[in-house]
């Protein structure tokens, strides 16, 4: 006699794993945005229970390491070379900041958060290793670490606050450089003689350029 069917498709459902678990949280978020993550969503993408969940993860703050961790997988790192470091920098914030951009509002995932994710410190310590091969001393490498992957994070944020606000037919405040342009130089000369003299500066680059410029700046010059 063949298996009863319910017997086949319990037979047929794949286990919950972690990667099955950040597979589906990377899918809600790529969807539905960083908003919609939750737990009892991800076990809907898994076609489970909350409970199955937790058996792999305790909370919220899991998902958030495993997403990170399973972004950062993808980062290349250099062999740290003292007389490109700031490049080397740049070449690897930009990995993380496009990995960010991937999936909508991620990076929050990064924020306020010491990971203890092998990929996420892997990560950290390429950062580090290039830092400390530029010269600087293991605290101001360290600070400097955090202030730019702080800024990164918030950079992605933001990118991806203002994309999700573009698709929203309420959201016509959300303005382009053209707009925002024609705004600054449209405001009274009196009141806002500077920002009207300097609209075209201050309104003038593309988001990777004030990014790279950004890291630069923090980074120093020789």
């Amino acid at each position: 006699m063949p298996a009863d069917p319910h017997q086949r498709r319990a037979a047929r459902k794949a286990p919950i794993t972690l990667d099955r678990i950040t597979d589906a949280a990377l899918e809600v978020v790529a969807t539905e945005g960083y908003d919609a993550l939750t737990i009892r969503r991800v076990a809907a993408v898994l076609g489970t229970g909350p409970s199955s969940l937790y058996a792999h993860i305790v909370n919220k703050d899991d998902l958030d390491e495993l997403l990170i961790g399973r972004l950062y997988a993808d980062v290349v790192l250099p062999e740290p070379d003292p007389a490109a470091w700031r490049e080397q920098l740049l070449g690897v914030y930009t990995q993380i900041r496009d990995l960010y951009l991937k999936y909508p509002g991620v990076s929050r995932a990064a924020l306020a958060v010491v990971s203890t994710n092998l990929e996420t410190l892997r990560v950290g310590e390429g950062i580090l290793a290039i830092l400390l091969a530029g010269g600087l001393e293991p605290r101001t490498a360290g600070w400097t670490r955090d202030a730019l992957s702080l800024y990164v994070s918030a950079y992605a944020l933001e990118q991806s606050m203002v994309r999700l606000r573009r698709r929203a037919q309420d959201q016509e405040w959300v303005l382009s450089g053209d707009e925002l342009l024609d705004r600054f130089t449209a405001l009274p000369a009196e009141e806002f003689p500077e920002t009207r003299r300097h609209a075209a500066a201050l309104t003038s680059g593309t988001g990777p350029d004030r990014f790279e410029f950004t890291l630069r700046l923090l980074l120093g010059n020789d």
